[in-house]
């Protein structure tokens, strides 16, 4: 007697997609009849996952939690993992399994910003369409299907984003010590900055706030205030008729050599020449 229901499709990229996309590996829905632990691990995928009825429970670093309709599941499964349905409340889910080579720094991005593998969305409805969309282009093969699921995933992959750093102040795991330094930055970033003002200013280590500060934002205060320099050099560059060495210094610049020198790192060429091309 099946313990299960399922429709999957399994996926076989191409190597262009293996190269440059994110991709599906398998994608499908599940109804579960009875009881049936799957247990996996050393796998290169990643598991999504959305309980859309029923409950259950998923075994994961180590703990096992016990999920229900609407929880939504993000896993690695490189570590070993396992899911079994109720037995008196069976449930059903969505899932795909996606990889691709900058799937790891995204989820590693996800758990440095304190986001849980588990979660519960507020608009399930968003993350069931998706799923769908990528289980419609599977089922079709259209010339563009892999294009299409890389779109997909990434949207994917920023709802688990958006849905655990709500910038609303209710839910966002972004401490409001650093939320103030990155605001202040931003209008700042002509000025002199350095990490011994911003700590005095809000009285917090500097060692503390330098390495809080890129686990939050992926970025260190130095690289952020030079890429918010050089944003509005940009700017300045194509509208205004400012002198170089002008431009330098109204973004926070000391000299226009380093300023140039800074900006063709960034750009691949010079302000002047950045300022003709545009």
């Amino acid at each position: 007697m099946a313990k299960s229901t399922s429709e999957r499709i399994i996926a076989t990229p191409s190597s262009h997609a293996r190269e440059h996309y994110l991709y599906v590996q398998e994608v499908g829905t599940l109804q579960s009849l009875e009881p049936h632990i799957s247990r996996r691990q050393n796998l290169n995928s990643y598991l999504f996952f959305i309980v859309l009825k029923g409950s259950g429970y998923v075994s994961y670093d180590g703990s096992r939690f016990n999920i229900a309709a609407g929880d939504c599941v993000w896993l690695d499964c490189t570590k070993p993992y396992s899911h079994e349905s109720s037995a008196s409340d069976p449930w059903s889910l969505m899932w795909v399994h996606f990889y691709g080579k900058e799937a790891p720094h995204f989820y590693t991005s996800f758990l440095k910003q304190s986001c849980p593998f588990l979660f519960r969305p507020q608009n399930t409805i968003a993350f069931t369409d998706i799923l769908h969309h990528l289980y419609q282009i599977h089922s079709v093969k259209s010339s563009l299907m892999e294009l299409y699921a890389n779109r997909y995933l990434t949207d994917l992959i920023t709802l688990c984003f958006s849905e655990n750093l709500r910038e609303n102040g209710e839910t966002s795991s972004i401490p409001e010590k650093l939320k103030q330094v990155h605001d202040y930055l931003d209008e700042n970033y002509a000025q002199k900055i350095n990490l011994e003002d911003l700590s005095s200013r809000f009285f917090i280590s500097k060692f503390h706030l330098s390495r809080e500060y890129k686990k939050i934002y992926g970025t260190t205060i130095g690289n952020e205030l030079t890429l918010r320099r050089i944003s509005h050099a940009k700017t300045m560059l194509r509208f205004s008729a400012d002198s170089v060495e002008t431009i330098a210094l109204g973004c926070g610049f000391q000299e226009a050599g380093y300023f140039i020198k800074v900006f063709k790192r960034a750009e691949g060429m010079t302000p002047l020449e950045y300022r003709r091309k545009w």
